[in-house]
């Protein structure tokens, strides 16, 4: 029986959640490989189980459907076995604010947002009751940069580094270790699928060399993990400036620049 944790990862079936399955599966872990593409995910998992002898179950499932999803919710809380929730399905979308269409909006917010956060919660109390899991969401530096004009995709993004900040907070004295994995353009299908010219993009990331970076820093216990980042000392510059902004907040009074006199 393999002592090792289950490993359920979400958008498994390609890119970023495919290269996951395979490092985790030559570390020894079993997995759940959760996606709409169930051809690809059984190709998958065959190899998985003839390489590196692991278990490996696959579920077909839309995320964004409502069945679909209760059904994964319901394996993340009842099955002991898992302890690792990599929240990896995600969507991408093209064209500017103004010519999305609404359906195409909540579509956006119902995967990368909606799910993601139920899949967090399904699992979470499970967790922290038995004090070890990990929960691994996988976000974007477009969260951390209105300038790059993915207004709806980046904001999504924004949430997942938020949520996983709240929950590392929340969790972390439980014994659950929460990460935020925020990769730029990575060389995966999703900009295809959303209409966006991969040689419109001049610098891309190979996913497997994302996926490394990503997981040098789980093993390190890592909250934020920002791959394409040279300069480490800038994230802490920036959290550190966050968490002066907050303490110059005096909540009881308006700041002087807006108090008029009558």
């Amino acid at each position: 029986m393999n002592t090792l944790a289950t490993v359920l990862i979400t958008g498994a079936s390609t890119g970023i959640g495919a290269t996951y399955a395979k490092r985790f599966a030559r570390r020894g872990h079993d997995l759940v490989l959760v996606a709409r593409d169930k051809v690809r995910l059984d190709a998958l998992a065959a190899q998985l189980r003839g390489e590196y002898g692991v278990a490996v179950e696959v579920h077909q499932a839309d995320l964004t459907d409502t069945a679909d999803l209760a059904a994964i919710e319901a394996r993340l809380r009842e099955d002991e076995r898992i302890g690792v929730l990599i929240n990896n399905a995600g969507v991408a979308q093209s064209g500017g604010f103004v010519q999305q269409s609404a359906e195409s909006i909540e579509k956006l917010i119902s995967l990368n947002i909606v799910a993601l956060t139920r899949l967090a919660a399904a699992a979470a109390p499970r967790f922290a009751q038995s004090g070890e899991g990990a929960i691994v969401n996988l976000g974007s530096v477009v969260g951390l940069a209105p300038e790059f004009g993915m207004t709806v995709y980046g904001a999504t993004k924004a949430f997942v580094l938020f949520l996983s900040q709240g929950l590392n907070l929340e969790l972390s004295p439980k014994g659950v270790y929460v990460q935020a994995v925020l990769p730029a353009a990575t060389r995966t299908e999703i900009w295809e699928r959303a209409g966006i010219d991969l040689n419109a993009i001049p610098e891309m990331m190979d996913v497997e060399e994302l996926v490394d970076a990503a997981l040098l820093g789980f093993d390190r216990r890592e909250l934020v993990t920002i791959p394409p980042l040279h300069a480490e000392a800038r994230w802490e510059i920036l959290d550190q400036a966050r968490l002066g902004l907050i303490s110059d907040i005096r909540q009881a009074n308006a700041a002087e620049r807006y108090q008029t006199k009558a």
